[in-house]
This record gives C-alpha cells, structure tokens and sequence, in this order.
C-alpha cells in the first residue's frame, strides 16, 4: 500500500506520540478494573498521521506473527476501521488481546524508524484501538474463508498457539475444532492474565471471533486423559494434529519451608484469582487464603510475578513486595508493568533471594529468610549471574509467599503418546522450521515446544504451524518422505 498521507514527512515526526490515558493509581489499586483506557478515536487517527510509511518497515520484520501494520495503519489513517481490522486478522486472531500484552516496545514498536530520535509510533495502542472500535460497533471485520478441503486439524490447547493456528487453519478452508482441558476457553489468556490487564470479557469476545469464522471448540477435554492423539487421529478421523498445550507445571524454588500454609505457585494464585473470580469477592467464595491487610511477598522477575504482585495489592495486602535476585535492569517484566506496579504501591527488593520459608507452630507461613545478592559474571543467556552476599541472611515478615520463577512441560500428553519424542525435561521436540514432530501427521509448537515465552511469541508459532499443517494437508507428504 502506498503512502496516502499528504501531510510532509518533516511534520509529521513533529507530532508528540499520544498518551494511553490510564485510570488514577489511587483508584485502580483497590480494584480489578482494566488499567490502560484505549485511545478515544480523534487520538488514534493524531497517532496514525505520526507513520511515515517506511518503504521497507521495519515494524513488520520484528513482527513476530507478521502484521502488515504499513497497511493498517494507513487505512486507520483513512478512517475505515473495520478494513483495518479485516487486515490485522489476516495475521493477527486476536487483535483486542495483543494490542493489550503484547510487548510492542521490543518487537513492532522497537523496529520502528521514529524510534531513533523519539518515541515509535504506538503500534500497540492502535492494535487495540481498532479491534475495540470493532467490538463497540457490533461490527466485525472478518477475513475470506476459502471454500472447504475436506480436511480436518484437531488442535489441544486453546491457548494464544492453539487459538493462533486455528485462526490461520479456518482461513484456509480446513474443519478446525480445538480442544480444551479447563471449562473456559484461553488458556493463559483466561487463567494467567489479570482481569486488570486483560479484561475476561476480551478473551471471551475474540473467542466468540474465531467461532464465527468457522473454528470449533470443546471443553473439558484433557488431552492424555479424556482421549489420546491416537484416538483422535484413528476413531476421530483428523488428518492433523497440533499439540499446543502450554509448559503450565510450575517450578518452586527448592528451599526449605515451600509446603508451609501460604505458599503458592504463581500458576496456583493467578489461576484461582481470574478462573475462580477471586477478584469478585461480592460474588463468588474466596478461592485463596485472604491476602487483606497481610504481608506478601512475589518471587521473580518476568510479567507472570508482576501480574501476581499487583494482584495480592488489589487483594487489599498490606505489603505487596516483589523479590528479585538481579537487579532492575535485568528484570524481564515490561517496563510499563514495572511503572504501573510502583504507582500502585508496590516495594521491590532487588538484589534479594528467600533461601528458607519460615512458619509457626501450626504451619502457617510468617516469614521468608533472604539472602542480598550481588552480580557475577554473565549466565548462558547474557545476564550477570547473582551471588550470594556471606553473612547478609535476614528475616522478611511474610504470610503469603508466591513463587514466579517460571514454568515447565506437563508430561500428561507426551506420556499417553510414547511414540512422540521429547526432550529429558518432557518437552515434545519440533522441527522450529516445520514444527512436524516424531509421529507422522502431529505437530507441536509454542511453550510446549520452546518453554515460557511471550502471548505474542507463541502466536507466531502458532501461525508456523499453521503453514506447515496446511503444506501437509494439501501434499500428503511427511518431511521424512521427501528426505528419502
């Protein structure tokens, strides 16, 4: 698409980029209401003017699904919303939900030429922008379905991978009917993402999306349990498989004291919090040990402790601290999380590691025994490793500890399939081109495959597999038979 933006260049990167309005901290920290407002209509079109149209944009490399944001950008500018939500689903399933999660300031945003002498056009923000201006108006801008190939894919998972390669499968004219173990559908989506942050009623709407294009779902179904790949592939007759379960077991720290009475996985809380509706006390039974007017301390650094951090505050905690062993800078959070955390009252510890939980006579949590740390040298993935400080052990008063350091593969799949191979620590391997698996017609991809990443980074895995079912329902050829 050409540029069709008759303001000169020169003035439009004079245009300040447009502010998120947000709600008061003092407000949204006693609640679960969503934080970030969307940019009212007159500011989007101000932002969208701001795109230069890159001959060649960068934004759309660092795309980890693709967008061909150029395009959609101009038509914003152009005012036909609905045709720029049209486009975005071309690459994007779920438009509402990454325009609020995705990290756009190291992908799309990062690319972005304005970028280098000032702040990118806000990506993001206009993502969003369009996709509610979409649901508000009723309206939906849907993108051509080809005409039906006889083909079916059944997909486990409804995650951001399952829902991503469902969305790119029914596009293409295949029968997708995606599987789901928990009674609402989402995944990470619906059970890790706080309601703050990622409104339930998003998720549900992008959902309701997908079904209107074609896509099937089923709930209740544990994959491994309920039924196997083989009877999904011999007595269901679907040509393909694509494994998209998520690495949803939680890890722990190890220490003594982690079986004390208010010590929980991240997984656990957040899971409780957003499918138990802990955030609505007025309506549903607490689903958690009451945080209000207790001390809680969140152990980690990624957006999963965050999201759990600024959870216990709304919880009415008294404390809300967050316990990191490295030092701000190396946090993995987004840093727009990290502001919005310290606005809402947050402490943050840095430079500290809980060695022991500490309990009472009746084995309720009453503490947490640190250790200050200091950065060493670089770890495998670039980051200074921290080392322990001899002698600087201290008690920090704790009734609720939650653990965020992460996430591994739940075997339950892979082991009812002995014929699909995995790695020692259970994850299924993939080809990362292919995403084909061991077992011919099976395909695996996003956490399952690669461990915890970004909701974007496992849609773009998502879409991979998405290409490389449709090359396999089309040809009949597995990659084994082309190599011999």
């Amino acid at each position: 698409m050409h540029d069709s933006n008759p303001l000169p260049l020169k003035d439009r990167m004079k245009i300040a980029r447009m502010p998120m309005p947000e709600l008061d901290p003092e407000v949204r920290s006693r609640n679960f209401q969503e934080v970030t407002l969307g940019l009212k209509q007159s500011a989007a079109l101000t932002e969208a003017t701001r795109c230069i149209a890159c001959a060649k944009p960068s934004c759309v490399i660092d795309c980890p699904v693709g967008v061909k944001i150029k395009d959609v950008v101009a038509l914003i500018y152009a005012g036909d919303f609905l045709a720029a939500a049209a486009k975005l689903r071309e690459d994007n399933a779920l438009p509402a939900i990454t325009g609020r999660v995705c990290p756009q300031e190291n992908q799309c945003e990062g690319g972005c030429v304005l970028g280098k002498k000032g702040a990118p056009v806000a990506i993001g923000n206009l993502e969003r922008f369009v996709a509610d201006f979409e649901s508000e108006s009723g309206l939906l801008g849907l993108p051509a379905i080809a005409p039906p190939t006889g083909k079916s894919v059944a997909i486990i998972g409804s995650g951001p991978t399952g829902l991503s390669a469902a969305g790119d499968l029914v596009q293409k004219g295949h029968r997708v009917r995606v599987f789901e173990a928990l009674h609402e559908l989402g995944g990470v989506l619906i059970y890790g993402i706080p309601e703050f942050r990622l409104p339930k009623s998003i998720v549900k709407t992008e959902v309701d999306n997908l079904r209107r294009m074609g896509v099937e779902f089923e709930t209740n179904v544990v994959a491994g349990k309920s039924v196997t790949i083989d009877e999904l592939m011999q007595s269901e007759c679907y040509d393909a498989v694509f494994v998209a379960t998520g690495a949803g077991l939680p890890r722990f720290l190890g220490v003594p004291g982690e079986h004390l009475n208010g010590v929980y996985s991240a997984n656990e809380f957040l899971t409780r919090v957003n499918l138990m509706r802990a955030y609505n006390a007025t309506d549903y039974d607490a689903p958690v040990y009451d945080c209000h007017d207790r001390d809680v301390i969140v152990v980690g650094g990624g957006n999963t402790a965050m999201d759990a951090v600024r959870t216990a505050r709304r919880l009415g905690a008294r404390t809300a601290t967050l316990v990191y062993r490295r030092s701000e800078t190396e946090m993995p959070a987004r840093r727009e999380e990290i502001e919005h955390a310290r606005q809402e009252g947050v402490k943050f510890r840095m430079l500290t590691n809980p060695i022991e939980f500490v309990g009472d006579s009746k084995g309720w949590l009453i503490a947490a025994r640190c250790m200050k740390m200091e950065l060493g040298e670089p770890d495998p993935g670039g980051r200074r490793s921290p080392i322990e400080i001899e002698g600087s052990a201290y008690l920090l008063p704790a009734n609720v500890a939650i653990i965020g350091v992460g996430t591994t593969a739940n075997p339950l799949v892979q082991s009812s399939t002995p014929d699909l191979k995995t790695t020692s620590h259970n994850y299924i391997v993939a080809d990362p081109i292919t995403t084909r698996t061991s077992k011919r017609g099976v395909f695996a991809g996003g956490d399952i495959v690669t461990g915890g990443a970004t909701v974007i980074l496992a849609m773009g895995a998502g879409r991979k597999a998405a290409l490389s079912i449709h090359d396999y329902l089309t040809t009949g050829v597995w990659e084994s038979e082309v190599c011999s």
